[in-house]
């Protein structure tokens, strides 16, 4: 079936659907990595977003159950130049086809996705719509203006406290759209676990006693989550905390900080971050359009993003507060970052950096 992309500037992109095929709007970014779609379809952080692929083939080695980042996907579509009919892959259990169809989300491919690409790095991310059949200019405008993502974080977060048994340190999690290898890795490390949704409050996180408070990742705005940021107020200074993605820009909110809008956004698994403490670089994967813009005070840089200068990762020596911007669990190298929840151990257990 045809279908059109239509951009909120006026822009279209003509091209074939594939997958549940149903109209979707959402907002457009592009992803520059070029193997990882499914990890990419699961993630909480993406809700709400139509994501374009750089790379122009995708679905090549299919999809299995195992690797899933959560219980279900969370783009509102899926955008590629080909997608591979016939996957060729030991572990595949499904196509990206019919993975799509199975979660109701649309596909688009046939487009020429680097030229869309360059429209949103000239222009900025954008709404747009996927249309299967004929609208109306009026309809398209009214559509698209419609489009709201204020609510991200509490159509991802869990919906009650949970527990993950271990031996080592006992972490309150926060889950504003937390992905699956994230609890793995502190799992693995012997860290006991108890998950909370975002609206948790500071009396019920303190109430578990834990030896540290861990801020996930997840969608959309820190602004548009000023419970969280209220519950951080209080917790500041009773227990250590560490923070990546969303809850590193939290974090810097509620500690006197600000964060803005990037142009087009960081998505991808090949982002150059340098690290001021061991002066090394590292490829890291990250997904997120906001940034810490102003740096509380007392924050110390300890990781910038190459490409762009902007805030990698801060460090609080006196409360025991260290965050980072990328995704230390998504094993973009695959393990270049993965001592980063050695640090948030060592941050909780008092240590230094």
């Amino acid at each position: 079936m045809k279908a059109q992309l239509i951009l909120e500037n006026g822009m279209v992109f003509e091209g074939k659907a594939f997958g549940y095929l149903k109209e979707t709007i959402g907002e457009v970014v592009f992803n520059t990595g070029m193997t990882g779609y499914q990890e990419i379809l699961t993630d909480p952080s993406y809700y709400g977003q139509m994501v374009v692929m750089t790379y122009p083939l995708i679905g090549n080695y299919g999809v299995n159950l195992e690797d899933m980042e959560s219980t279900k996907a969370h783009v509102r579509a899926f955008i590629v130049r080909e997608k591979c009919d016939f996957p060729n892959n030991f572990r595949c259990e499904l196509t990206l086809d019919g993975y799509l169809k199975a979660q109701k989300i649309i596909g688009l491919e046939g487009i020429d996705t680097r030229a869309l690409t360059k429209v949103l790095r000239n222009h900025g991310t954008m709404r747009a719509i996927i249309a299967v059949r004929e609208l109306t200019p009026s309809q398209i405008k009214l559509k698209i203006d419609s489009f709201n993502n204020q609510y991200a974080v509490p159509e991802v977060t869990t919906k009650e406290v949970y527990t993950v048994e271990g031996d080592g340190l006992h972490v309150a999690m926060i889950d504003c759209g937390m992905k699956q290898n994230i609890i793995r890795s502190f799992n693995e490390r012997g860290c006991k676990l108890t998950v909370f949704p975002y609206d948790a409050t500071a009396d019920e996180v303190l109430a578990v006693n834990p030896d540290g408070v861990f801020l996930s990742n997840g969608p959309a705005d820190p602004k548009d989550v000023p419970t969280v940021v209220n519950m951080i107020k209080e917790i500041v200074g009773k227990k250590p905390i560490t923070a990546i993605c969303l809850g590193h820009q939290l974090l810097s909110l509620a500690l006197g900080g600000d964060t803005s809008k990037l142009k087009f956004g960081h998505h991808g698994c090949n982002h150059p971050v340098k690290d001021h403490i061991s002066n090394r670089v590292y490829i890291t994967s990250q997904n997120h359009n906001y940034y810490v813009s102003t740096l509380p005070e007392g924050a110390v840089v300890t990781h910038t993003n190459l490409n762009d200068n902007t805030v990698e990762g801060m460090y609080f020596k006196d409360l025991d507060i260290y965050s980072v911007q990328f995704h230390p669990e998504a094993c973009p190298g695959p393990t270049d970052t993965a001592h980063i929840f050695d640090e948030f151990i060592k941050v909780m257990q008092g240590g230094k950096l």
